[in-house]
Parts: C-alpha cells; sequence; structure tokens
C-alpha cells in the first residue's frame, strides 16, 4: 500500500466510535438536487431474475456497519435523521473545503493525466449507483477512483471504506470500459495523506455478493442479524427499536 503525503495541516483525534461516521456515509447527507439523494430507483427488469432495483454505494456501507440498518431503512420505512450528527455534517463539508487541497498536485503524484470530478455513475447490471469524488486515468492506461475522506489515517483501511472504493471501481470499470486495479483515499484530517489500494477480482465478487444481501433484505423483508459488536449500538439511532 503507497503513501503520498500531500500538504500540512491540523490533526485531532478521533474516537473508534466514530468509525461509521467516517465510512462514507456522509454521502446520505447531500443537497437536495444531487441524484444520489433520490430514494432507490426501479427501473423494468429485464429478465425474471432481474430485480430492477437499485441500491445506493452508501447503503452497502450501512449494511456492513449493521444489516439492520437496511430493514430498517427500506423495509419499515423509518429515516435515520442523520443530518443531526457532528461527524456526518463533517464529512459533507469536506466535499467543498477539500477545494483548498492542492489537487492538481495530488493527480501528479499519482501519475494522472485526465480527471472527472463528482461524478454520478449507475449500473442496472450490478444494481448499484453513487457518486465518485474524482475519476482519475492513469497514464498506464487504467482508472482509479479518488476519495476525500474526514478523518485521521489510523494505520488500516476500514472495511466500509475498502468496499465503497470498490464499488465506484466497479461503477467506473462497466461505465467507462476500462481496467480499473487501484483506489485511491485521502484522509484530510492526517494532512491530506493520500493511500493507494490494490482492486482484485476477488474484491469485485464480495461486492457483487454483498449487493445481493442487501437486495434480498429489501425485496423479501428479511430481518437479519445485529452486529457482533455491541459498540456499534451505544450511539445508533434504531437502537431503542432494535432487539
Amino acid at each position: 500500500m503507497t503513501n503520498f503525503a500531500l500538504k500540512e495541516g491540523s490533526s485531532s483525534a478521533c474516537t473508534e466510535s466514530d468509525q461509521r461516521a467516517e465510512t462514507g456515509c456522509e454521502k446520505d447527507i447531500v443537497p437536495e438536487n444531487d441524484p444520489e439523494n433520490e430514494e432507490r430507483i426501479y427501473t423494468e427488469p429485464d429478465s425474471e431474475n432481474d430485480s430492477g432495483s437499485i441500491i445506493r454505494i452508501s447503503d452497502v456501507l450501512e449494511y456492513l456497519f449493521c444489516s439492520r440498518f437496511i430493514y430498517y431503512m427500506y423495509c419499515l420505512d423509518i429515516p435515520q435523521h442523520e443530518e443531526k450528527r457532528f461527524k456526518v455534517i463533517k464529512g459533507r463539508e469536506v466535499h467543498e473545503t477539500r477545494k483548498l487541497t492542492n489537487r492538481d498536485y495530488v493527480r501528479k503524484k499519482l501519475n494522472c493525466i485526465r480527471k472527472d470530478s463528482d461524478v454520478f455513475i449507475a449500473s442496472k447490471q450490478h444494481h448499484i449507483k453513487g457518486i465518485v469524488d474524482e475519476v482519475l486515468f492513469l497514464e498506464d492506461g487504467t482508472a482509479a477512483p479518488l476519495e476525500y475522506k474526514f478523518a485521521e489515517y489510523k494505520d488500516k483501511i476500514f472495511k466500509t471504506y475498502k468496499f465503497q472504493l470498490v464499488l465506484q471501481s466497479l461503477l467506473i470499470r462497466e461505465n467507462y470500459n476500462i481496467e480499473v486495479n487501484r483506489a485511491y483515499i485521502c484522509f484530510t484530517r492526517s494532512n491530506s495523506l493520500v493511500k493507494e489500494m490494490e482492486i482484485t477480482t476477488s474484491d469485485f465478487k464480495k461486492a457483487e455478493k454483498i449487493i445481493k444481501e442487501i437486495l434480498d433484505i429489501v425485496q423479501k423483508g428479511l430481518y437479519p442479524k445485529t452486529t457482533k459488536s455491541s459498540r456499534k449500538c451505544v450511539d445508533c439511532c434504531y437502537r431503542n427499536i432494535c432487539v
């Protein structure tokens, strides 16, 4: 895994309980006219085996944190009202404050020759949609997503971070018809440190499996098992109804 230290800046500590707010779920708190802020899309199925449903990348991140989020949000139609949480609000703000980062320097370090910013892409085939901060086109003919996080680097890449990038890579590969074998994440609270992550065929298969599991909950009303970590329940918005 490659490191790129981009600029100097302040850094403040965050607790382990902040993990969920730093998983990319800040994407749920987006402007009203943002296409990812729409409810689940329904399109006509291509076949009897096609569900027609399209979920958001942020739904997958919620599922990875605790699968019951999907049940409460989509089967019971109980919203989270996460906009009141400090870390989530800050997650949204970073998508504006990142404009202050020397992004040209970032891309030069990554051997980027072209980029698309704030890209909304969707896949009917894989039943997923989302927004990519930046799609980088690299000198070797491949492409890669670049995500900005209002977070510190904790000497590891959280599972939710990883699969956000994997799903973005899946969408980029399909929509741009280009190879994607790596992804980048910029930790704005660690002096804008950029980490490179390898994307493999196995990662794509795991992501497709997760999407199928989520669609099963949504379409069949399955009540999933709760998270194994009780620490995640401390500030959960569903803790009073989850049994």
